[in-house]
């Protein structure tokens, strides 16, 4: 193994090309138009155009990413995490065309990554469950007809997802059908496959995960637990290592039972077993992630573990540079810093980071895929960066998080920093003696009064790019530019199409107007032309970085239906009709 193709984009893709300069390797990106000047592409010791902008036809294209493989002449890929990287049909692809994959063999990616099939892998492992459906559920219909037997609330959970993405709680039956189509639209866009189970959803669980690495000389190792509670949308926020207040008989049965899961299903690689933890102590399994997760950093850095340089010994056939399970050292936490407004309901804002001054000091890690100047699209998910501190006690990481928050400037776009900074100072997260939070925390109790961004951003027209032949000594050369440079010097440098573009954005909005507060695809919308809505009814639902958010009636009136049709592109700030 020499050269490695990063089949992703943004931090994690930053992450490895790291990893691969550690190890000697020579590292290749890949990218779409949106991200031609990401940080990744120039961190990377290559980079090949995908030709395209959404994730179908760029970062999901299997056929693209292989043609780049051969192109570059690279003989294995590590496919980071979402995208490809769960996907048992892309795993096979590089191994059918003679790469090294870096990453569980096919088969273990089938039937973990299948939640349905990883349940029973789990039962045949004697590993904590709640009851669960035994395959797909194909209707809102087998959805109720479930809850009637075991009771509500219920998840529903895209079989082949992760992220939190795909996943509705369900507590009324009469919410039981639009949350079912709701999942299924989400888990489509986000894994091109809508596959749906349910099981039963335990009220004010923690969510614990277990790090495994298992060689193909038999080794299995737990790495490390981790806490994920703290999340939005059932997308994981903040976390820390190892996972705080559990009982020695609680890590006991997470570390045995992650253990024998993966030995179950012969499975190799770096992986993640995750459980729900109840209030009076029931573990249940919840589902294996077959890749490298978001949070890994923070367990690298109570462990020393280099995970990534472990899954490179794994794909090369050499055995673990551990054999046991390694005790923690310190404590460590991991914020997530995505371009989202948290007092707007974690509304998420594409556009272009105009300041991005990362903090300093003992116990400070930041990993990247943005820098001053980057532009963050619509078209993926909202990470921009993940800050790590690390400190001896989970006492001190504390301290030490607060004055790093403090310090972190992002500027240009949203970001969760408000969130951030708040939490490290409410007692039920703070608290060193017990915990206080749990996976629905933030919805059902944080309640601290956070201001709003002043720049939810859209997405820029300089975002966009257009190619153009130049002559570089009488050759003819294909170079892509910015479409707002473009237009700049075909206007001679005068900038009169960007101001032009810039009028026809504004909206001259009167208060019956309902504006988009997002860029974003219309997905449906909830509201008849003419009805009768009150503040806060749901009138229509926009996709934007892999969510759908709920876009409500912003007074009490008559809503007067706009002309988009669901699957249209929409701007910040666009009327999507209006409430007289």
């Amino acid at each position: 193994m020499k050269k490695v193709l990063i089949a992703n984009r943004g931090e994690i893709a930053v992450r490895i090309a790291r990893a691969c300069a550690d190890a000697s390797l020579v590292s290749v990106a890949v990218y779409s138009d949106p991200d031609a000047d990401a940080l990744h592409v120039r961190r990377s010791d290559e980079a090949y155009a995908l030709n395209g902008a959404a994730s179908s036809e760029t970062y999901l294209d299997i056929d693209k990413i292989l043609g780049v493989a051969a192109r570059s002449g690279a003989d294995a890929v590590h496919p980071g995490y979402g995208f490809l990287a769960e996907n048992a049909d892309f795993a096979q692809a590089v191994m059918d065309a003679g790469l090294t994959w870096i990453g569980p063999s096919p088969d273990s990616i089938r039937a973990l990554g299948n939640k349905v099939t990883a349940r029973e892998i789990a039962v045949r492992a004697n590993a904590p469950l709640v009851p669960g459906t035994d395959g797909p559920v194909a209707s809102g219909a087998e959805v109720r007809a479930f809850a009637e037997e075991f009771g509500l609330p219920v998840a529903i959970k895209a079989a082949f997802g992760g992220g939190g993405r795909g996943i509705k709680i369900v507590r009324n039956f009469e919410e039981i059908d639009d949350a079912f189509d709701s999942a299924v639209r989400e888990a489509i866009v986000a894994f091109g496959r809508g596959e749906c189970y349910v099981e039963r959803f335990l009220d004010k669980p923690r969510h614990v995960e277990a790090q495994v690495l298992a060689d193909t000389h038999g080794n299995v190792v737990v790495v490390g637990t981790r806490d994920c509670s703290l999340q939005r949308r059932h997308q994981k926020l903040v976390e820390e290592a190892p996972a705080p207040f559990l009982s020695d008989e609680q890590r006991a049965s997470i570390h045995s039972s992650a253990k024998a899961i993966c030995r179950e299903a012969g499975y190799h690689g770096a992986g993640t077993v995750e459980y729900l933890v109840a209030p009076d102590g029931l573990i249940s399994f919840l589902e294996v992630n077959t890749r490298l997760q978001v949070e890994h950093p923070i367990t690298e850095e109570t462990t020393g573990v280099d995970l990534v340089a472990e899954q490179f010994r794994i794909a090369s056939g050499d055995a673990l540079s551990i054999t046991q399970d390694p005790a923690p050292t310190g404590h460590s936490f991991e914020f997530r810093l995505n371009a989202e407004d948290p007092a707007r309901g974690f509304l998420p804002g594409p556009g272009r980071i105009t300041g991005f001054e990362a903090p300093t000091g003992s116990g400070i890690r930041v990993d990247s895929g943005v820098r001053t100047g980057s532009v963050i699209p619509p078209h993926y998910d909202s990470l921009m960066a993940k800050l790590i501190v690390t400190g001896a006690t989970r006492a001190q990481a504390l301290r030490r998080a607060k004055v790093a928050l403090d310090e972190m400037v992002i500027a240009g776009v949203p970001s969760v920093l408000p969130f951030h900074r708040a939490v490290v100072r409410n007692a039920d997260f703070a608290n060193n003696e017990r915990y206080g939070v749990y996976t629905t925390w933030i919805e059902s109790e944080f309640a601290d009064e956070l201001a709003s961004s002043p720049e939810i951003a859209a997405a820029e027209p300089g975002s966009a790019r257009e190619t153009l032949t130049i002559e570089v000594d009488g050759k003819a050369m294909n170079i892509g530019l910015p479409a707002s440079l473009v237009d700049s010097i075909r206007h001679g440098g005068t900038g009169a199409a960007l101001d032009a573009a810039a009028e026809n954005m504004e909206t001259a909005a009167d208060e019956s107007t309902l504006a988009a507060p997002m860029n974003g695809n219309l997905v449906k919308w909830v509201a008849e032309d003419g009805a009768a809505v009150a503040e806060g009814d749901t009138v229509a639902v926009l996709e934007a970085m892999k969510m759908e958010s709920n876009i409500t009636a912003h007074r009490a009136g008559t809503f007067g239906r706009g002309t988009q049709e669901p699957g249209t592109a929409i701007a910040r700030g666009e009327a999507l009709g209006s409430i007289a």
